[in-house]
């Protein structure tokens, strides 16, 4: 299994891997879109996947014999697994079930996919398909990262309806998300290639009960599409969302939270090695202090509920010893740059995108108007304009100011390098 990235060249031979999931209906589209824009497609089945789709299928959609066993005497005459291993720009496993991410991340070969992947130099690109449970249990989150580590990329999975009857993250992404990511043209160029960046984006739910919860209007659009835009100037992204009805753009790392709790720790759980924090979310600022286990009934005419802070993460970034590039958001109803101002000096950050919210403006919609602040004195504003616009132009002016920060693009110091005395760092 190879430990690097998809670098080079647009790959025109890609071996399909397709395990054992539901979502194996999906990959026979996904051939379907390689072959229309002339990637030749090696499928490689498990034979928990011939339980879900025929290998005949897949055959007529490739063009070329579907392989299924390590033990077929024909192809292995010649050693044939080694060279299917040699033969490919790319392997992809899509969908890539629990069991498959295991056998990966222990380096197993009992099979002739998991050996392939062994044998192989060719990067390795996963789509994750599998229940929400399955995807969050902690065995599945260390299998993924201990493959990250390695350098094999994760694409996905989706947030949605599951065909258990659940509903979460774990849906393979569709085949148009995939094939656009593993065809996208490298963005080593970009001015942000090499670095990696957090985000987090969407609102966070405060449990009053089991059935109720305090939130906010977020949508999670403005940082979805920061996220997307990052992609796209080179980053490696990590994607650390609230409840959102929005599919995570491919090839994020994609890290769902719910809570304010579980925000801060996800963060700083996964936030080794980041360049970049740029911190969208909208943050409940308190949440309820005690959270029943049963249904509040309404047997009086009013309720109380008691409150306390919830979890500052950004200000707990900001108070590393040596902290990423810090972006933070100001969503405010009036005097919008001056609380912005305040943020960004008490928190210590190196830039503030400062927006008005309330009555249609910025929440839930699809554009909005920002104002940027940097210590310094520094300001830019951009008109309103489309959310994703908008993301192209923010991810330009953090490249800028990241660089000039830290001229030399050796990523995160730990020294002021540019940051002004408000960091206090040095």
């Amino acid at each position: 299994m190879s430990a690097s990235a998809i670098t080079a060249a647009t790959p025109r031979r890609i071996l399909l891997g397709v395990t054992g999931g539901i979502a194996a209906y999906k990959s026979a589209e996904l051939v379907r879109l390689l072959r229309q824009r002339n990637v030749a497609v090696q499928v490689v089945m498990t034979h928990g996947a011939e339980q879900f789709i025929g290998a005949a299928t897949l055959q007529a959609l490739s063009g070329q014999e579907v392989r299924t066993s390590l033990w077929d005497t024909r192809a292995e005459a010649a050693m044939g697994h080694i060279e299917l291993a040699r033969w490919p720009d790319l392997v992809l496993i899509a969908p890539a079930t629990a069991q498959c991410i295991a056998r990966l991340a222990n380096g197993l070969a009992d099979d002739l996919l998991s050996t392939l992947c062994l044998a192989t130099d060719a990067p390795l690109v996963i789509a994750p398909a599998m229940n929400r449970l399955m995807w969050a249990h902690p065995a599945t989150r260390e299998n993924v990262r201990r493959l990250e580590s390695r350098g094999v990329r994760v694409l996905g999975p989706g947030d949605g309806d599951q065909a258990c009857g659940e509903t979460g993250p774990g849906r393979m992404l569709e085949a148009a998300q995939i094939a656009d990511a593993v065809l996208a043209p490298p963005a080593a160029a970009g001015p942000l290639a090499g670095r990696t960046v957090m985000i987090t984006a969407g609102p966070t739910r405060e449990p009053i009960d089991p059935v109720r919860y305090i939130s906010n209007r977020s949508s999670g659009k403005m940082g979805f599409a920061i996220a997307a835009a990052a992609m796209r100037a080179g980053a490696r992204v990590k994607l650390v969302c609230g409840p959102v009805a929005l599919p995570p753009p491919p090839g994020v790392e994609w890290l769902p939270v719910e809570t304010a709790d579980e925000l801060y720790a996800t963060v700083h759980r996964h936030l080794a090695g980041v360049d970049v924090f740029i911190a969208a979310a909208a943050v409940a600022d308190y949440r309820p202090r005690e959270c029943p286990d049963r249904k509040i009934k309404k047997d009086e005419s009013a309720l109380a509920l008691a409150l306390t802070r919830a979890p500052d993460t950004l200000a707990s970034v900001s108070q590393l010893p040596s902290p990423p590039f810090l972006v933070g958001f100001a969503a405010e109803t009036h005097d919008v740059e001056h609380y912005a101002l305040g943020k960004l000096e008490r928190k210590r950050l190196d830039m503030i995108v400062a927006n008005r919210v309330g009555e249609g403006m910025a929440f839930d919609t699809d554009d909005n108007e920002v104002v940027v602040l940097w210590p310094g004195g520094g300001r830019r504003a951009y008109a309103r304009a489309a959310k994703q616009t908008l993301a192209e132009d923010l991810v330009a002016l953090i490249a800028e100011r990241y660089a000039a920060r830290d001229p030399a693009g050796g990523g995160a110091t730990g020294t002021d390098g540019g940051r002004g005395p408000a960091r206090g760092h040095g």
